[in-house]
């Protein structure tokens, strides 16, 4: 559900600081430090003029040398319009700001990755694929962020082929790495193999699409996936062209009419549109289901009832068990392509990351754990060194 947009002024600064939330914000979180000494005239001769000087003649004549010379590629640029922040939809680059600095603290805390937010004063895609062209040079990633469908789609598949350095949507790639550790998990649990469940993705924008793309990926045979009009079959024919090449791809029984039709005996609801899933469609899914339910903050299936019916209940929110949660991605997976210098983010360096996921908590799976915590220390080290592995193998690294 997308906000109503704010009709009458907020009240003024010093009262919204009365709010814990606000007074957290206030000043942005995120802040540049220094990582050498600037404390006397021989600090700053070295670090700025004229010492600097050495340093950009060098590079100029070896710009190999730029990389061990500069943070540039060591830092990820996190990128958006804010056409698509959150469950709040078109609110704007200006809005959308204190998300993109929520993101780029989230690389330092659990990637050790330096990070800037970009927000873009335009919402064409051509000048946002300028806009990221032109700044890429001081980064060595991009995070694309928040960017509506279908127009991410477009953008990022540019960027990926006309940069030389890793390009990530985190709304589709992010979500989807998670889900399928999730999902493996799960399948664990009950000696279930992925190749065998039917599985039903409810949403098909960024995310939808991505996780259903990934689940082809893993092995998964029997994938439905729908939007607000129903399932994506190839008989409908009001669906954008990302919507129809994945119908092509998917629905491998010719299902026909809305979710509630899809979710007919289906082993796995994968929810990634918002709404609500009413009791009596859930009812109708086969005996020990898995749910993941991941809007945020409300869940399509709320937990109490999912429980009812499912042996495996997942969320987006970080107050249940088995938090289906980008954090435990994206970190990882550009602190591993940076350390190896990938030229671009593979899907096999996204299986890797997800095989990563779930390998942490493969000897100690219970309903209740089939994903790691956001704060297990082990996540963002095993999905770099996965990620710089697949990359390597790949033939994308160039260290």
């Amino acid at each position: 559900m997308v906000a109503e947009p704010l009709t009458e002024p907020l009240a003024d600064a010093a009262s919204l600081d009365d709010d814990p939330i606000f007074a957290l914000h206030r000043g942005g979180k995120m802040a540049v430090t220094l990582t050498a000494p600037l404390v006397d005239r021989d600090d700053l001769s070295m670090a700025y003029t004229p010492g600097v000087a050495q340093v950009c003649r060098a590079i100029a004549a070896d710009p190999e040398l730029y990389d061990s010379y500069t943070w540039a590629t060591r830092a990820v640029a996190v990128v958006t319009d804010g056409t698509a922040v959150l469950g709040l939809g078109d609110i704007g680059p200006k809005a959308a700001m204190p998300v993109m600095e929520g993101k780029a603290v989230l690389f330092k805390r659990f990637g050790g990755v330096d990070a800037v937010p970009l927000c873009l004063g335009t919402s064409d895609p051509d000048e946002i694929v300028a806009a990221v062209k032109a700044v890429a040079p001081s980064f060595g990633g991009i995070n694309l962020e928040d960017i509506s469908a279908p127009r991410c789609f477009d953008i990022e598949e540019r960027l990926t082929a006309e940069l030389d350095i890793p390009v990530f949507h985190d709304d589709q790639h992010g979500t989807a790495i998670v889900v399928l550790a999730a999902l493996r998990g799960a399948s664990r649990l009950t000696s279930r193999p992925l190749e065998s469940l039917r599985i039903v993705v409810s949403g098909a924008g960024a995310a939808g699409i991505a996780v259903a793309r990934i689940l082809l990926s893993a092995g998964a045979r029997d994938i439905v996936v729908t939007d607000s009009k129903g399932i994506l079959s190839t008989d409908r024919t009001d669906m954008n062209p990302v919507k129809a090449a994945l119908a092509e791809d998917t629905n491998p029984n010719g299902l026909t009419g809305l979710l509630a039709d899809a979710l007919v005996g289906a082993d796995v609801f994968l929810g990634l549109s918002g709404g609500i899933v009413p009791e009596t469609d859930v009812a109708r899914m086969a005996s020990g289901a898995f749910i993941f339910a991941m809007a945020n903050p409300d869940p399509e299936i709320p937990p109490t009832v999912a429980a009812r019916y499912a042996s495996v209940v997942a969320t987006g929110r970080s107050d249940y068990p088995n938090q289906i949660n980008n954090v435990l991605a994206f970190p990882g997976v550009f602190r591993g392509a940076l350390a190896c210098r990938a030229c671009r983010i593979t899907a096999g360096m996204k299986l890797a990351a997800a095989d990563a996921l779930a390998n942490l908590v493969a000897d100690d799976l219970r309903p209740d754990y089939i994903i790691p915590s956001v704060f297990d220390d082990r996540v963002a080290p095993a999905v770099a060194a996965a990620v710089a592995r697949a990359a390597r193998s790949e033939g994308v690294a160039r260290s």
